[in-house]
């Protein structure tokens, strides 16, 4: 009778502050014995495919709260198919609720998939058993979530991500775990995606070391990318010292592209600093494109300086491409003044 109750409370529940499961066989039970304790409980003894789900605090950040359809739905399935579509027009953001909800779907006794929502968000469990933990520590949801790291596959990658969720310390040394030399490519590569994407500044204060010191160039490629995903505003000076002094012109080249998507005069003066003083010509044509990716008003006078006064010939030419393709008017004069030889 009571899981009846909970059943139908939570069916009439609309992305509220808490998770809501509907289409469930749910039954709630505390984990303040041990996380593991209680998951090696229910894994063992589980007979059906069911999801395990508790919560925990999450870190500050813009995360995504929930499934949207048309901007209409706040609801997620998560046996997949069309979202859960809920009554009444839900098309304002939800207030964050500061927590996350972590789903960890079992099947033959084994780990199939991990899956991370708002606690917001309304679930739909597809009529499958869903086992809701409650009092979980974060530091023992790290600990869970780190034995599944390491395969290189969707259920790993997944993991990562909602380690990487957490707002506890826990999470913090894991991730530096998982971006040691020792570890697989693949998952160094994917903590250092959410570093950039999830952590803020304690994530930066891990990628400035990575992007400076690590030895391999795809490693420091990667890590200049998640730095400029990163909302640190110091994140930009470390792309700015890889742009400058990294050994490998590839990688230069690449920070050199990413600070073509940032708008600013730090940017601007490394971009043209590059194209004047890199010793690689490869590397002064990244940084003629990253000219092209800034806002016009900056972008073309400097791709114009750059066709009318760089000494070498290829830089010219790559400027003078990039700036047909501005269709500029600023562009189109300064072509009219090449053809007359003015």
């Amino acid at each position: 009778m009571l899981r009846t109750i909970l059943i139908a409370l939570a069916a009439s529940a609309v992305c509220a502050a808490q998770p809501h499961i509907v289409n469930a066989k749910l039954d709630t039970r505390p984990a303040s014995a041990g996380l593991e304790r209680e998951y090696r409980a229910i894994v063992n003894a589980a007979a059906t495919p069911a999801w395990i789900g508790y919560s925990v605090a999450a870190i500050e950040g813009d995360h995504r709260e929930c499934c949207w359809d048309g901007g209409h739905s706040c609801g997620c399935s998560l046996e997949g198919g069309h979202n859960t579509q809920v009554s009444g027009d839900r098309t304002e953001k939800l207030e964050a609720s500061g927590r996350i909800a972590v789903l960890i779907r079992i099947e033959n006794k084994q780990v199939g998939k991990v899956q991370v929502y708002a606690e917001s968000c309304e679930l739909d469990a597809g009529g499958l058993p869903v086992h809701w933990l409650t009092d979980v520590r974060p530091a023992e949801s790290v600990a869970l979530l780190s034995t599944f790291v390491g395969g290189g596959d969707e259920l790993s990658d997944s993991a990562v991500l909602a380690i990487a969720m957490h707002e506890d310390q826990a999470a913090d040394r894991a991730m530096k775990g998982f971006i040691a030399p020792s570890q697989p490519e693949a998952v160094r590569e994917k903590a250092i995606f959410w570093l950039g994407a999830a952590r803020g500044k304690r994530g930066y204060d891990v990628l400035r070391v990575v992007v400076r010191d690590d030895a391999s160039d795809k490693i420091r490629e990667k890590a200049v990318f998640a730095l400029s995903i990163n909302k640190t505003p110091e994140a930009v000076d470390s792309i700015i010292e890889t742009a400058k002094g990294d050994q490998s012109g590839h990688v230069r080249g690449q920070a050199l592209f990413w600070l073509g998507q940032k708008a600013g005069q730090k940017a601007a003066a490394t971009i043209t600093d590059a194209i004047a003083n890199d010793p690689d010509t490869e590397v002064k044509k990244h940084a003629v494109f990253s000219l092209s990716q800034l806002p016009k008003d900056q972008g073309v006078p400097l791709l114009i300086q750059t066709a009318r006064n760089n000494r070498n010939p290829e830089v010219r030419k790559q400027a003078m491409f990039w700036l047909g393709q501005s269709q500029d008017e600023r562009a189109l004069s300064f072509f009219e003044e090449v053809l007359k030889g003015r």
